[in-house]
């Protein structure tokens, strides 16, 4: 015996593809639109590299020398062409300073990991006690529900 479909079973699995597709797209726009943890604003900013250490003191002679420039643009540009002509032991000090702030970088790193480790210490204790005194609370009120529920089926 053969088994033949008519037309409209395939249009519902026209249908059904396309409710498929739909719900994939949306599922992939939401996790665009889901953001990242917030940022916080008590951490250390990473430092520099040497290219901007550089560029922090080549701005203000480009500014002094080209005062009616006001592109942002046109200095780095200036700055990066600046930048590659400068030989290595031109770069030097700049690679020197842009490692020294990398040192306190990481110094302040590790103070602030050590601050953040202590309050999610502090947050998860604080998180269990509140957790058992709501849970106790949450027992007697289901102790209560399954009470009335025997009560109701013992009279049906």
């Amino acid at each position: 015996m053969k088994v033949t479909r008519g037309k409209g079973a395939v249009k519902k699995d026209k249908n059904e593809r396309k409710a498929v597709l739909k719900a994939s797209k949306s599922s992939n726009k939401r996790t665009k639109n889901v953001k990242s943890a917030k940022k916080d604003p008590n951490k250390p900013k990473r430092p520099p590299s040497a290219f901007f250490v550089f560029l922090e003191e080549f701005r203000k002679v480009y500014k002094q020398e080209h005062p009616n420039v006001k592109a942002v643009s046109a200095v780095g540009k200036a700055g990066g062409e600046k930048w590659k002509s400068l030989t290595d032991a031109e770069k030097a000090p700049f690679e020197a300073k842009a490692a020294k702030r990398k040192l306190d970088y990481e110094k302040l790193m590790t103070a602030y990991n050590k601050k953040q480790e202590s309050t999610e210490d502090e947050d998860e204790e604080e998180s269990e006690k509140s957790k058992s005194e709501v849970h106790d609370d949450d027992d007697d009120e289901e102790l209560e529900e399954v009470s009335m529920c025997k009560i109701h089926v013992t009279y049906r």
